[in-house]
C-alpha cells in the first residue's frame, strides 16, 4: 500500500478515503512497530473522548498514525438532541483537537447522551417529531459555526420508538440535512439493527437517504439476543449488513467505509481479513 493513497473528493468536497479501521488501544503496540507502509488500511478514526485533555502513550499513537494517514475523529458526547445547553467546554476542546491533528471530518450521533449535566455514556433515542427536529437544526447550525465545518452525524441503533414520533427516522436525517448542511455517517448496521427491532424494512430506510450527503459508512456486527439484535461492535460483520453495504455502494458510489470492532477484538490480521470482505461486497 502506498504510503499516501490517492483520494476522490466527493460530497461536501470531503474525501473517500478508501477502507479503514477504529484505533484501538489492543493494536497500538502493532501500529507503532510496524512501518506505516505495511499497516494494510487507509484511514483511521478515533474516538474524539479518547483524546480530550489525554496526553501520554495514546497521544504520541495518534500523533503517529496522524502523520502518516487520514485520521477522522467520532464522538459520543455530543448530545445533539438533548435539550441540555450545548457543552461548550466539550466544543471548546474538540476545537483545539482539530486545530493539532487537522481530522478529515468531524462525526457524532443523532442521541442525546445526559440531563442536568450527567452523562450516561450511551447514545440514547430522541423523538422524531417537527418540534425535534426544528430544535436538533438549531443546534447542529451552532455546532457547525463554532467548528468552522460540517458535522457528520450517524443514524442510532435503536431498541425501542418514542410514540410521539410523527417523521420516519430516515427522513429526519434526509431533512436535517436539507436544513443545516450537515452530512451522513451511514451506519448500516444500525439500519440493520433498528429496523429488524422495530420491523421495519432496511431497504425502504436506505433509499429514503440523501446519498449526496453520505460521507462515510460504518460497518459492524451486532449480537443476537433472539428477540432483538444489539449494536455491540463484537463479532464479524454479518451478511444482512454486507448486503446493504452493497445496496448503498451501488447507489452512493465510492465513499469512505470503516469496519468497527470494540470488543472480543481480533488481531491485527484478523481485523484486516473482515476489512477486505468490504471490496468481496462492493464487487458482489
Amino acid at each position: 500500500m502506498a504510503e499516501a493513497p490517492p483520494v476522490l473528493t466527493r460530497r461536501l468536497g470531503l474525501p473517500a478515503l478508501g477502507d479503514g479501521v477504529g484505533l484501538r488501544d489492543v493494536h497500538f503496540p502493532h501500529l507503532m512497530a510496524t512501518p506505516p507502509a505495511a499497516w494494510g488500511v487507509d484511514w483511521f478514526e478515533t474516538i474524539t473522548e479518547n483524546h480530550l485533555g489525554v496526553g501520554g502513550y495514546s497521544r504520541a499513537v495518534l500523533e503517529h498514525v496522524a502523520a502518516h494517514r487520514p485520521v477522522v475523529f467520532h464522538g459520543v458526547s455530543l448530545s445533539i438532541g438533548s435539550t441540555e445547553p450545548l457543552d461548550r467546554s466539550y466544543l471548546h476542546g474538540l476545537k483545539q483537537l482539530i486545530a493539532e491533528f487537522k481530522p478529515m471530518w468531524v462525526s457524532d450521533h443523532l442521541c442525546w447522551t445526559g440531563v442536568q449535566g450527567l452523562n450516561t455514556h450511551d447514545l440514547l433515542p430522541l423523538p422524531y417529531t417537527e418540534a425535534s427536529l426544528a430544535h436538533v437544526a438549531d443546534r447542529v447550525r451552532a455546532v457547525q459555526d463554532c467548528l468552522g465545518q460540517p458535522l457528520i452525524l450517524e443514524n442510532p441503533s435503536t431498541y425501542l420508538e418514542a410514540t410521539a414520533s410523527t417523521v420516519p427516522e430516515a427522513e429526519f436525517l434526509a431533512r436535517l440535512v436539507a436544513e443545516t448542511g450537515c452530512g451522513l455517517l451511514v451506519d448500516v448496521n444500525n439500519i440493520h439493527v433498528s429496523c429488524t427491532n422495530h420491523g421495519h424494512d432496511p431497504d425502504a430506510y436506505l433509499d429514503a437517504l440523501p446519498m449526496e450527503a453520505v460521507v462515510q459508512v460504518h460497518l459492524a456486527g451486532p449480537t443476537d439476543c433472539g428477540t432483538h439484535l444489539i449494536d455491540t461492535h463484537d463479532t464479524p460483520v454479518p451478511d444482512p449488513v454486507w448486503q446493504l453495504y452493497r445496496r448503498l455502494w451501488q447507489r452512493c458510489g465510492p465513499v469512505a467505509t470503516l469496519l468497527e470492532w470494540d470488543a472480543n477484538i481480533p488481531s491485527w490480521d484478523g481485523l484486516l481479513a473482515e476489512l477486505a470482505k468490504a471490496q468481496d461486497a462492493r464487487n458482489g
